[in-house]
């Protein structure tokens, strides 16, 4: 088994590093690469869904960035503790029709020994936005590092 640093216990660096981490990886839109951040047998509840196992992340996630089109995303640290961490969340998209949305989130987080996330429970809500309420304009991948994050752009 690979080790995914940076490991628990966290520190607000390290935690910090974990967020941006995952944010990157959520923003190639690549289910396998994502997927390779859980344990085997990570347990998941996203929304209304209740996931188990990389192959069921990695089918969850297809069919996400199927229908959530031109999707981006920032993560912000809201809390650690250990191999806990807590973070709020906000992603733009639209769907086939060109309705737009911004989604608002909270998720909290549990990792293994190895950094591998085992535990990943999201609350999502999805607001309809205006083409140009838009703000989240980067080309498609990670968040540019002088990309301001939520907090610097007054999204709460």
């Amino acid at each position: 088994m690979s080790a995914r640093p940076p490991l628990p216990p966290f520190t607000l660096e390290t935690a910090q590093q974990k967020v941006r981490m995952a944010e990157n990886a959520w923003n190639t839109h690549d289910p396998e690469k994502v997927a390779l951040a859980y344990s085997e047998d990570s347990r998941w509840r996203n929304r209304g869904e209740f996931l188990q196992g990389r192959a069921a992340i990695v089918a969850f996630l297809q069919r996400k960035w199927a229908r959530e089109l031109d999707y981006r995303l920032i993560k912000e640290l809201w809390s650690f503790h250990e191999n806990r961490i807590a973070v709020r969340f906000k992603y733009e998209w639209h769907d086939d029709s060109g309705n737009w949305y911004r989604s608002h989130g909270n998720e909290l987080w549990e990792f293994d020994e190895h950094g591998l996330m085992r535990r990943r429970e999201a609350s999502i809500n999805d607001a309809p936005i205006q083409a140009a309420e838009r703000k989240f304009h980067w080309p498609q991948g990670p968040r540019p590092d002088a990309h301001p994050g939520l907090t610097e752009m007054g999204l709460f």
